[in-house]
């Protein structure tokens, strides 16, 4: 019995590790290829039609959509009024624009830590849109992350390895933007699963196919489609990288689900933390960024905040799972007693599944 156990817990942490180095894997490669397609010149010139690679990724994940909602079973059908679609949708894709286009100004490092950044704003969206509250220790810890990063960014040099002197300005107000934008992209989401009780698959269906709409729109209205086909036929080797930057990002979104469906936002939170290290990390490597000792210190403040946020949500679930269970009113039978705990894992389960989706358009 005992060596049963064992077996089950060494294939859980198995399956822990993999999924974990999956999502570190599939999403280092998607932070490298951002880097290359924006920052990196084909032949003697840069692409500069972001929103392109925007249409890319969303199309890339409806296809994932369609094939995990008829996995899972779940409708089809839209769940939620259409007009708040495509309010998390132009928000969506405004964000993603700007994450894009500031790596024409700001280095691969600067724009993962704006992401970082972004904690403050999404508690003020979240007391805005729906009231929340938090906690001094909430506070303390965004407020750690917030000085970390202005102090990161005010000690060294920011601009991307290609950018003229003083572009870094324009790189930081789109990374402001990115900031408004996902924070509220994350925020209302987060409202319609807790009004609509809408499915997560279905959810992103029908988000990424207005966000399709509203790049595929813009692309036409702008005219960027007929540049991005023009630099394609210049440039057929960014057609890869585009196909494998949408791949990754799809393939780091399962590993995300699979992770915290089985193991827990909890577990996510932590890995996704050392993605961002690992990714930081990569980027000085490959493309040389300069960085300064007082940057160094400013990343260790970032990160030991980050990871200090995981612990703490990590204590507080074993605290609440040491708790004990609370007396049963009048006589339940061991039916209704499994009844019960099956449907408080499925609603933990729900909201895990919520937080992955949340943690998901925070850091990818």
């Amino acid at each position: 019995m005992a060596e049963k156990r064992e077996e089950t817990d060494l294939g859980a942490a198995m399956r822990c590790v993999v999924f974990a180095m999956g999502i570190i894997i599939s999403l280092g490669a998607y932070g490298v290829l951002q880097e290359r397609i924006m920052s990196e010149p084909y032949g003697d010139e840069y692409f500069k039609v972001s929103v392109f690679l925007v249409l890319c990724n969303r199309l890339a994940a409806i296809i994932f959509a369609v094939i995990m909602v008829a996995v899972k079973q779940e409708s089809y059908v839209a769940t939620v009024p259409i007009w708040k679609y495509l309010a998390v949708s132009l928000s969506n894709v405004s964000a993603t624009w700007c994450q894009y286009e500031a790596l024409k100004y700001v280095s691969f490092p600067v724009q993962m830590l704006g992401k970082s950044f972004k904690m403050m704003p999404v508690m003020l969206w979240g007391i805005a849109i729906s009231g929340q509250k938090y906690k001094l220790a909430d506070w303390l810890i965004a407020a750690g992350v917030t000085g970390g990063v202005t102090a990161f960014l005010l000690t060294g040099d920011i601009k991307s390895k290609h950018a003229s002197q003083g572009s870094s300005v324009y790189g930081l107000l789109l990374l402001m933007g990115f900031l408004a934008c996902d924070g509220f992209t994350s925020t209302f989401q987060e409202k319609l699963f807790k009004e609509h009780k809408t499915s997560k698959y279905n959810q992103m269906l029908y988000v990424n196919g207005s966000s399709s709409l509203v790049s595929g729109a813009t692309l036409l209205a702008t005219g960027g489609a007929s540049k991005a086909m023009g630099f394609v036929s210049r440039h057929p080797s960014i057609v890869f990288d585009a196909s494998f930057l949408s791949a990754s990002a799809v393939t780091g979104q399962f590993f995300i689900y699979s992770l915290v469906k089985e193991f827990g936002a909890l577990v996510l939170a932590a890995t996704m933390n050392m993605r961002q290290v690992l990714s930081i990390l990569t980027s000085y490597i490959l493309y040389v960024h300069p960085i300064s000792f007082a940057q160094i210190l400013a990343l260790i403040v970032v990160f030991a905040s980050l990871f200090y946020k995981s612990y703490m949500g990590y204590a507080k679930k074993k605290a609440k799972d040491a708790a004990p269970p609370p007396q049963a009113v009048g006589k339940a039978t061991e039916e209704e007693l499994e009844e019960l705990k099956a449907n408080e894992e499925k609603t933990r389960q729900d909201k895990d599944m919520e937080d992955g989706q949340i943690q998901w358009n925070d850091k990818k």
